[in-house]
């Protein structure tokens, strides 16, 4: 992909704390682990998924999976366009540092900040390149659809915009360049945190792709699907067995991996995404970055970036047009 493509708007719908056997481990031809035993839905609590637990995750990780059952909409975009089965968080820990490498390449810790991160509110505030940053001195947009990590970089802060918003935005065929996006807690995916939520129903898989699947519906409804690219990824391992041990290749200041974190599922979906095709490359939060940054001809927002792949196995430029998913 280069300037030229036809591709002019990008999606990153992140979800949160599944890991690849969590939710493909029973895919076919992908590397997962089909002998997981079946998770309730909702699960009953929320992993331990910090980084001393990735740490220790070989023996304290939590052994289960869902099935197709559970996620029929997320099978089905795999079966249609492209299944990344080598795809990994750049930080082997929890949320925040993970969130900030799909905006920013970088992530300054390896663990969340304080409490009171997610509104903005007692959690520390970075002065980082951002790949908003890049968009906006090339004179293209972006937009953050209900994501909490932008009011942790000085850059971004402030730029929020409801969740709810992006199926409007997209229904009118009005997105920015890139936009990234995110449910609100209850359909996120996220494990329940307390026994209320989990009484609510908070964690539900199903109901938590199905919001996706509303996404895609309102793309290809505002008539934008022929010039657009949708990632759908997890922010982290959530606290999930996973059979595939990730490459070190940094380390945090204690010595310990700092990346790679936890392999996750992405789906890479578009009308030039591979069909049928489970990637076998390498992948990362900072490829997706990387993919933007090819895509618009912009420079690298760091050496991490400069050095990573660009999503290049999932796609097929010269390819005819695939057709928008069926069964929205």
């Amino acid at each position: 992909m280069t300037a030229a493509s036809p591709v002019q708007h990008v999606v990153i719908i992140v979800k949160e704390n599944h890991g690849f056997d969590n939710y493909f481990g029973k895919f076919p031809g992908a590397d997962g682990d089909p002998k997981l035993p079946a998770s309730p839905n909702p699960p009953l609590h929320d992993p331990n998924h910090r980084h001393a637990a990735w740490l220790t995750r070989a023996t304290t990780a939590a052994r289960l999976g869902f099935g197709e059952a559970d996620i029929p909409g997320y099978w089905a975009l795999a079966r249609q366009y492209s299944l990344c089965d080598r795809y990994f968080t750049d930080v082997a820990g929890p949320s925040t540092p993970n969130h900030l490498m799909l905006v920013a390449a970088a992530s300054p810790l390896v663990d969340n900040p304080p409490s009171g991160y997610r509104t903005g509110s007692g959690g520390p505030v970075y002065d980082l390149p951002t790949l908003p940053a890049q968009l906006d001195a090339a004179k293209l947009s972006w937009g953050n659809y209900g994501g909490y990590v932008f009011d942790l970089l000085k850059y971004t802060q402030g730029h929020k915009l409801p969740s709810q918003r992006f199926a409007t935005d997209a229904a009118a065929g009005k997105l920015p360049s890139v936009s990234w996006v995110y449910a609100d807690h209850g359909l996120s995916e996220h494990p329940a945190d307390t026994p209320a939520d989990l009484a609510a129903g908070v964690g539900n898989v199903t109901k938590g792709m199905q919001w996706t699947l509303e996404q895609l519906k309102a793309i290809v409804k505002g008539g934008l699907w022929p010039k657009v690219t949708v990632f759908i990824t997890w922010d982290d391992w959530g606290g999930w067995a996973d059979h595939v041990n990730p490459p070190q290749v940094e380390k945090w200041t204690d010595g310990t991996q700092f990346r790679f974190g936890g392999r996750v599922p992405c789906l890479a979906i578009g009308p030039y995404a591979k069909k049928g095709h489970i990637s076998k490359a390498q992948h990362s939060h900072v490829s997706v970055v990387k993919y933007c940054e090819k895509l618009f001809a912009l420079p690298p927002v760091n050496a991490r970036a400069a050095s990573s792949d660009g999503m290049e196995d999932c796609f097929d430029p010269a390819q005819a047009p695939l057709p928008p998913p069926t069964g929205l």
